[in-house]
């Protein structure tokens, strides 16, 4: 095998440092807040200097907002792709939903997402619209979209399928919630199967949802 020339180490390492530089911000704004994080601090953890994070992302808040893009942005895109090609039941889909949120975004650090929002997003307005347009209304889409699949093919009562769309993702936020709250805490007595508690959560509202005989 020919070993690899510095030049082509160093253009791997280029290739990577969007990445590392991502990695690096999700783990400082989860653990200390969006607002107590320095760029600097970004920049020492991923291994580059400050100049170079900004050759990159200009502010902490493109960074921020490249973070919520990467893990959550992406997810909910996938998302839609699943409903697209789904050919089976509405409750079968929203179950694989609810399962791949969790394989991918909850049981993940990125999960720390929403309680940095929530704690800090009413004194960053910008970031709050930002959040709002990139991460809520899509997935208010996403999931009215297919309740509302479940009413057209009947499998579904008609509800308001707005209203039913937040009764499904609040126990995926109150779970990313509790990962990085009491979840991350010494604390007994409190202890949650997180994906069983989903499985139920998601089997009483598709009990209510679906059409009796």
């Amino acid at each position: 095998m020919n070993p690899i020339s510095p030049q082509s180490q160093r253009q791997r390492r280029k290739e990577a440092r969007p990445q590392e530089l991502l990695e690096a911000a999700l783990t400082l704004f989860v653990e200390k807040g969006f607002a107590a994080t320095r760029s600097e601090e970004v920049a020492h953890a991923a291994g580059v200097s400050k100049g170079t994070l900004y050759l990159y992302y200009p502010s902490k808040e493109e960074l921020f907002k490249a973070v919520v893009r990467t893990n959550l942005s992406a997810l909910i895109a996938e998302g839609e792709e699943l409903v697209d090609r789904h050919e089976g039941s509405t409750s079968d889909l929203l179950v694989e939903l609810v399962a791949t949120w969790w394989q991918r975004l909850g049981n993940t650090p990125a999960a720390g997402i929403h309680k940095v929002v929530l704690a800090e997003v009413r004194n960053f307005p910008e970031l709050a619209q930002f959040y709002a347009d990139e991460v809520i209304v899509p997935a208010d889409r996403l999931f009215s979209r297919t309740v509302q699949r479940g009413v057209d093919r009947g499998e579904f009562r008609a509800l308001p399928v707005h209203e039913v769309a937040h009764a499904l993702m609040a126990p995926m936020i109150f779970q990313a919630l509790h990962r990085h709250s009491f979840g991350a805490c010494p604390v007994h007595g409190l202890e949650l199967d997180p994906e069983a508690t989903l499985r139920t959560q998601l089997n009483l509202l598709l009990r209510g949802l679906e059409v009796r005989p």
